[in-house]
């Protein structure tokens, strides 16, 4: 099979989102601040496991002000469950604070600007903004890598350059609606181990079930 031309990848981008139609993250929150904290709090660690631990938390933080009486050993208690909890304690008191004293404790509408926030990369950079702004971003990760090189929309070596190949062939239109549902698609069917290629829809447009399929002739 050939590469996908930006025509068919679009046309596969829409399918996989009728997969998943205006489905939200599966973080929860109420502030935008919230989310950004979720967020940050979800590297290496699951969804699942970042909505046990901030159902408490986000009682009492809502606000970037809210955080600045809240001592970092106290934010550790409430975050001592999830990986790198020190690490992510300390991003969250540094994010407030710098919300605070250069964006008026509102988080920027802006990829530059945003990741001067601490353990806001580019990444969360387009998490953030998409969720909260509406942003035409898709987030790359090593699972949007590996669904977009499966498929055959592109054939890169890392996500950076898969995050590049989208970014310049993808339409805004297509983008925003791209970015969760590709996010849910390897979390509940492309996986990265044993996919559910037997029941995915797009399986006659996929180049891995394609191979697959000859192969096991």
């Amino acid at each position: 099979m050939k590469l996908k031309t930006t025509k068919e990848a679009e046309e596969i981008l829409l399918e996989i989102y009728a997969l998943f139609p205006n489905m939200k993250t599966e973080l929860n929150y109420k502030t935008q601040f919230q989310f950004l904290l979720a967020v940050i709090f979800s590297a290496q660690t699951t969804d699942k496991q970042v909505n046990v631990v901030t159902e408490k938390f986000f009682q009492i933080v809502k606000e970037p002000s809210d955080l600045s009486w809240i001592e970092l050993e106290e934010v550790m208690k409430h975050l001592w469950s999830l990986n790198f909890y020190k690490n992510k304690s300390r991003a969250a008191k540094w994010a407030a604070e710098i919300l605070i004293t250069e964006f008026t404790s509102v988080i920027p509408n802006d990829l530059e600007l945003i990741q001067m926030i601490p353990w806001v990369g580019i990444k969360t950079a387009k998490v953030v903004l998409w969720v909260l702004y509406d942003a035409p971003y898709i987030w790359v990760d090593t699972h949007v890598h590996r669904v977009c090189n499966r498929i055959w929309i592109c054939k890169t070596i890392s996500p950076d350059k898969t995050d590049e190949y989208l970014e310049k062939h993808i339409s805004i239109e297509v983008k925003k609606l791209a970015h969760h549902s590709l996010v849910l698609f390897w979390r509940y069917t492309c996986t990265a181990r044993n996919p559910k290629c037997e029941i995915c829809k797009i399986n006659p447009k996929c180049n891995y079930y394609q191979t697959k399929i000859q192969y096991n002739r």
